[in-house]
């Protein structure tokens, strides 16, 4: 099962994407998370990738390409994949379907999970995470039991220097008018399901897997 996992920041996907690699037994294949790991690293790509992410600013076509068109080739992929964080433009998505028809395959759905701008924006910045095992938490949401302090390893938890007001607006902002012609874009290949992110965590895996019922 090859998929697609659309959606502004903040609408869940993450979350979303855990459930489906496990019931699907596909690799989470998230950009935002190999990018984070090559800034962490000092690597030349995330050194460039942190310019960008650093002003919410989406990181050019080249780079994104180049390295899931890699990641792509990798033997866990023959038999399926979620792509979250990627394409993010008509241009990215393009770039895709010419590596997927080099590989014999083509993609199976593309999920959009939609969630309202003001939504959005309470459920980033009240975001935080561990610093030792990345446990995510949120002060209304999903708070720990203890103030700054992760549930799980008694790790210091952190905002994201990326989840402040002024740059998550700019991140919906450069979402909505760079990437939602994405969402036309795989209607017309009537591929295409939107689901309702404001529910339940549960409920929007649910109507995720009726999405998926007859896909192979």
């Amino acid at each position: 099962m090859r998929l697609i996992l659309l959606g502004p920041p903040g609408a869940g996907k993450g979350t979303q994407a855990s459930g489906i690699v496990e019931k699907y037994s596909i690799p989470h294949i998230s950009t935002g998370d190999i990018f984070r790991k090559n800034i962490k690293e000092g690597t030349e790509l995330g050194n460039k990738a942190k310019d960008y992410m650093d002003k919410g600013l989406l990181v050019p076509d080249d780079l994104v390409v180049a390295i899931v068109k890699d990641r792509l080739t990798e033997d866990d992929c023959k038999e399926g994949f979620l792509l979250d964080g990627f394409p993010r433009t008509v241009a990215q998505a393009d770039a895709l379907d010419n590596e997927l028809k080099n590989l014999d395959c083509k993609l199976d759905r593309a999920l959009n999970i939609q969630v309202e701008k003001e939504e959005l924006v309470e459920r980033i910045t009240g975001r935080r995470i561990c610093k030792d095992c990345g446990a995510t938490y949120h002060i209304k949401y999903n708070p720990p039991k203890a103030d700054g302090i992760c549930d799980k390893c008694g790790g210091e938890l952190y905002q994201r220097k990326d989840d402040t007001v002024d740059t998550v607006t700019k991140r919906i902002e450069v979402y909505f008018n760079q990437t939602s012609p994405l969402i036309d874009y795989y209607t017309k290949k009537n591929i295409l399901t939107n689901i309702d992110g404001e529910q339940s965590i549960d409920d929007v895996f649910e109507d995720i897997v009726k999405a998926l019922g007859s896909e192979k």
